[in-house]
């Protein structure tokens, strides 16, 4: 009778913690959405297609939000197959069950729908979220995300006269299924791309309205994200200079320049001024780095407009990754603005804190048998069961095993690929240093979820500890993705201060639906609601999890 009391003493107490935590966050304004994901008929590039739409919708819905906003969003998936949306560069502080990724969640069975809620905590900037089931994200399912700066904080520029999303991506034209075959099959990758998207077109038609409207003397902000699959692209505005004021949540030095690199899955704000001869102008979007060129096109039309945009293009920077790397070592952060919080960013001293465990990570492709990418020779295997679900009901070793993959390469000469769940054991707040390197002929772009990193360096060549004296150590821009040039290296560094299941892996789509990703497990200590949030009550249960009851949760 007494054991009874006390298991109904304790139940009563964690209901009332639970409530005075969700009373906590309630302060904040909340967000919702209903979103019916569907298959749509269009033709991008001329030629009919099936797409994903999102409420009818391609791109998907932009969501507006401001810091420390409760973000809902029920989606109902109407495909024929399972569903998954992550959210690109939110960092789901202590929350990674609403990641998105398939080593967080089950996904969307067809006709079901979930409720995802997040808070875009203590961050501002340019995101966009995008599918991670099959091929899906290759016919859509994405859309722009933005975190705008609460009022009280102020910005380093004058507020603009209107803000737009500007999504860029590779596109091609076969279908997500025949697309999924050539990889599932082993023997061929995707290939070339058709074309080029601007926010789901690929140029503009004679008698299309206007992407875009300026008035004349008027500043605008654009945020323009790279949400392909295989492909960098540049962009560049006729007759109008680009003013970087934001890279992914981070306040830049405000330089200006003619056009900017934008790799996969990068965000950058910039602004542009309409002071030209009142008249419509070109966004042009273009690829680079490829021995093919595909261009695109969008109109910029002034209020008071007096004539069609000019048919010559501006050209693209030079061939060859020299002036990309260049633009990248230009851009630094704005160390007396505030971000998300008043104080400034530069408050973060990175540079002073000591490295406590350096991982080197090289990606390789492997075509003996079937062709496969992975990660220090290991190729990620998604299982049935995520792996962050796996390890949180306790069942993580019938599912995977830690640390498969080691923090150094194998040797050159060992070219062999073991596939299987990638999961990398991260300590609670280490701070590590994560090295790149390239090998290959193609720009790779990695992304961390989870958290933001420093980018300290990149150069040609091959890494060693000699190289960290040429590190920036004191403005490099906090970001979540990192390109890493042809046969050169890329240094970050980020603390692992964001308990949950986080995925690295590479925005080339191929290449990470091929194995090239992997999770840092980062699980605190404290086992506390201080640190990480509970399963949510409506968290979808799969594989090996489905039946079995939910662990005791977290108290403070």
């Amino acid at each position: 009778m007494m054991g009874g009391r006390v298991r109904l003493s304790l139940l009563v107490f964690l209901s009332c913690l639970s409530a005075l935590f969700a009373s906590v966050r309630a302060g904040d304004p909340y967000l919702f959405f209903t979103w019916n994901v569907t298959y749509g008929n269009l033709s991008p590039l001329g030629v009919p297609q099936q797409v994903i739409l999102i409420n009818g919708q391609f791109p998907g819905p932009n969501i507006n939000s401001t810091s420390n906003n409760n973000i809902v969003v029920n989606v109902f998936n109407n495909l024929d197959q399972p569903f998954l949306l992550t959210w690109n560069g939110v960092q789901q502080r202590k929350n990674s069950w609403q990641e998105g990724t398939l080593g967080t969640n089950c996904p969307i069975p067809p006709g079901s729908n979930y409720t995802y809620q997040f808070q875009v905590k203590d961050q501002i900037g340019s995101y966009f979220y995008y599918p991670t089931t099959a091929l899906h994200r290759a016919i859509g399912g994405f859309g722009g995300l933005r975190v705008n700066s609460r009022l009280k904080i102020l910005v380093p520029f004058p507020h603009p006269e209107d803000d737009y999303t500007v999504l860029l991506g590779d596109w091609y034209t076969k279908s997500h299924s025949t697309l999924k075959m050539y990889l599932d099959s082993g023997t061929r990758s995707l290939g070339r791309p058709a074309g080029v998207l601007i926010n789901g077109k690929a140029g503009s038609a004679k008698d299309e309205p206007p992407m875009f409207t300026m008035n004349p003397g008027k500043t605008y902000r654009y945020r323009i994200c790279n949400v392909g699959l295989k492909d960098s692209l540049n962009f560049r505005i006729q007759n109008h200079t680009l003013k970087l004021v934001e890279i992914e949540g981070s306040h830049t030095m405000q330089n200006v320049y003619d056009s900017l690199d934008v790799h996969l899955g990068q965000c950058y704000s910039v602004l542009v001024t309409a002071d030209k001869e009142p008249k419509d102008y070109y966004m042009v979007a273009s690829t680079r780095f490829t021995t093919y060129v595909l261009t695109s096109t969008a109109t910029i039309r002034y209020a008071n407009s007096k004539g069609p945009a000019s048919p010559v293009l501006p050209e693209a920077p030079p061939a060859g990754w020299t002036w990309s790397l260049n633009q990248f070592r230009s851009f630094r952060w704005n160390l007396t603005a505030s971000a998300a919080r008043p104080n400034p960013q530069g408050s973060y001293h990175y540079g002073k804190i000591n490295i406590t465990r350096t991982i080197k990570l090289i990606g390789s492709a492997s075509r003996y048998g079937m062709l496969r990418y992975a990660i220090n020779g290991i190729s990620h295997e998604v299982s049935a069961t995520p792996v962050k679900l796996a390890e949180y009901f306790g069942v993580g070793d019938k599912v995977f095993k830690y640390n498969v993959m080691g923090d150094e390469p194998p040797p050159k000469d060992d070219k062999k690929i073991t596939l299987a769940p990638n999961v990398v054991n991260g300590t609670y707040r280490d701070f590590i240093e994560i090295i790149f390197e390239n090998h290959e002929k193609g720009v790779q772009s990695w992304h961390l979820a989870g958290y933001s990193f420093f980018p300290v360096a990149i150069e040609a060549g091959k890494w060693t500890p000699e190289k960290r004296k040429n590190y920036n150590l004191v403005d490099a821009v906090s970001r979540n993705t990192i390109q890493v040039y042809p046969k050169s290296w890329a240094a970050i560094m980020t603390t692992l201060d964001n308990a949950g299941m986080w995925n690295l892996g590479s925005m080339l789509l191929e290449r990470q639906y091929l194995g090239e990703q992997l999770y840092f497990s980062v699980v605190s200590p404290a086992r506390s609601l201080r640190d990480e949030y509970n399963v949510p009550d409506n968290a979808l249960l799969c594989g090996i999890v489905k039946d079995l009851p939910k662990p005791s949760p977290y108290g403070v």
